[in-house]
């Protein structure tokens, strides 16, 4: 029995600390207690809960404490299955884009790697290659899923860090090598490899940073935004232009900062491809693109041309966002050759976990609703000065969304404006200025932590973080400066604008 006992606690949450598991199975402990003395600060018991398993994400992915949290509310009453379903029903269309949107572009990842690949051999200027990266990686994210944006340039640093790590280990191209090990490094090499590291680490933020700056300009930047945008019954050009006066000033400021920071070399940046590191790496590009067959080069031009469809069809609004998605699916694995059901099956991997954890704050705006828990705060909101709603909104969605999930945060507030402007509170104006307040409020200043930033985490996670020494406060500390220009234009632009 103690053995079963000891099994079970050990399955509890996996590999998380041991910490964590307890700290779970208190609050599961105490919720009931609180909801029975006191209904509605057990639901923001619930919301802080929520929160902490959000800002807790390294630990543990969200979606199991997370989903036990939620699971327990509904048990307790404090909504119910019927009022979650009618939550993701009113959100489908954010779910079919996680689902298709993010698998298609898997398909697209060899053009993107081809475009990536390019810059990153042909431009020699390091303050044009982070204005490039990131300028790229902004328009990019516009259009496609900023974390396949982020995966690519994963992709590109982690094959470029290796071909130069098997050189200074002395292995040719045809031995086994590993990356991850140093030991046989030889050491006139150790300061360019450490140099190379500083480079790639740059760019890698130049790049993460780019997808935030390109996610908050479109309707498909973000999932938030196609929320925002489905309260508001904005369509794509409608989005673009709504959000546009806060948007376009924080994009030219943040493209100018990318550029400053290599110029002035602060916060990290700055760091320049050694020579003899650049040598080794356009000898293997030249070799790969030799080897390019003429197979490999139509796909690239199949993939370039559902690109342009995907624009065209986003811009048009020919369909909903995730039936486009599904529309590059059938093209690019029919045309590509791509017919075998566990190659297709891998493109669903990345963006299904959070589809899963995106249901699960619909289970906690539920009870957010049914127990009218930002009701107050809505309506102190709204008792200010109408002037400066926008920017307390912008402040507050910020603040939250740097240490919890932007989406989370996004649904919250718009559910809350929406439902003054049904109930005639406000303008239909003002709403749409509210609408903008939110979408860049949680997109903009939550570079500030990779909590905030669904790209950041992922980053932060992947297998390059370790390689170039990227950690959870060095990430912070460079993503300092541009959360200071991001935050702090994007709040002047909306005081100017509403």
């Amino acid at each position: 029995m103690k053995a079963s006992a000891a099994a079970l606690a050990n399955n509890f949450l996996g590999h998380s600390p041991t910490w964590f598991k307890y700290t779970i199975l208190a609050f599961l402990a105490i919720n009931p207690l609180v909801f029975e003395l006191h209904p509605f600060v057990a639901g923001w018991l619930l919301i802080a809960e929520f929160i902490f398993t959000l800002a807790m994400a390294l630990k543990c992915y969200p979606l199991q404490p997370g989903g036990l949290l939620a699971l327990e509310a509904i048990a307790l009453g404090m909504s119910s299955p019927h009022m979650v379903f009618e939550e993701v029903l009113n959100n489908f269309e954010v779910i079919l884009l996680l689902m298709f949107m993010v698998a298609g572009i898997y398909f697209m990842k060899n053009l993107l790697l081809f475009v990536f690949t390019k810059i990153l051999i042909g431009i020699r200027s390091k303050p044009l290659l982070a204005f490039l990266f990131c300028f790229v990686a902004a328009f990019l994210s516009a259009f496609l899923d900023a974390l396949t944006v982020t995966a690519v340039l994963i992709a590109v640093a982690v094959g470029f860090y290796s071909v130069y790590h098997k050189f200074a280990s002395g292995k040719r191209d045809e031995h086994e090598h590993d990356h991850n090990q140093d030991e046989q490094i030889h050491d006139y090499h150790r300061e360019d490899l450490d140099q190379f590291r500083a480079f790639l680490r740059s760019l890698i933020m130049h790049g993460a940073v780019g997808t935030a700056l390109g996610g908050v300009c479109t309707l498909v930047g973000e999932p938030q935004n196609l929320l925002i945008a489905d309260q508001a019954g904005w369509h794509f050009m409608q989005f673009f232009h709504e959000v546009s006066p806060v948007s376009m000033p924080v994009l030219a400021c943040g493209l100018a900062t990318s550029v400053a920071l290599e110029f002035l070399r602060w916060f990290g940046y700055g760091a320049r491809l050694p020579k003899r590191v650049a040598e080794v790496l356009a000898e293997y590009d030249a070799k790969e693109s030799a080897k390019r067959s003429i197979g490999e080069k139509v796909e690239l031009w199949v993939q370039a041309l559902v690109a342009l469809l995907l624009v065209l069809g986003l811009a048009f609004h020919i369909a909903a966002v995730g039936l486009v998605g599904l529309m590059v699916i059938v093209l690019l694995t029919a045309f590509n050759g791509i017919t075998d059901e566990h190659q297709i099956g891998h493109a669903f991997q990345e963006a299904l976990p959070f589809t899963a954890l995106l249901v699960v704050f619909f289970a906690v705006v539920a009870v957010i609703h049914d127990q009218h828990l930002f009701s107050p705060i809505t309506h102190w909101v709204l008792s200010l000065d109408e002037s400066a709603q926008a920017p307390m909104l912008f402040v507050a969605n910020g603040l939250l969304s740097m240490i919890s999930d932007n989406v989370f945060v996004a649904t919250v507030y718009i559910n809350e404006v929406k439902t003054a402007l049904d109930a005639g509170t406000i303008s239909r104006e003002h709403f749409d200025a509210l609408a903008v307040a939110i979408n860049t409020g949680t997109n903009l200043p939550s570079v500030a932590t990779p909590n905030g930033q669904a790209a950041f985490l992922f980053l932060l996670t992947s297998a390059l973080a370790p390689l170039i020494r990227l950690s959870y406060g060095r990430m912070v500390f460079m993503a300092l400066p541009y959360t200071l220009v991001l935050g702090g234009v994007g709040l002047l632009a909306v005081i100017v604008a509403f």
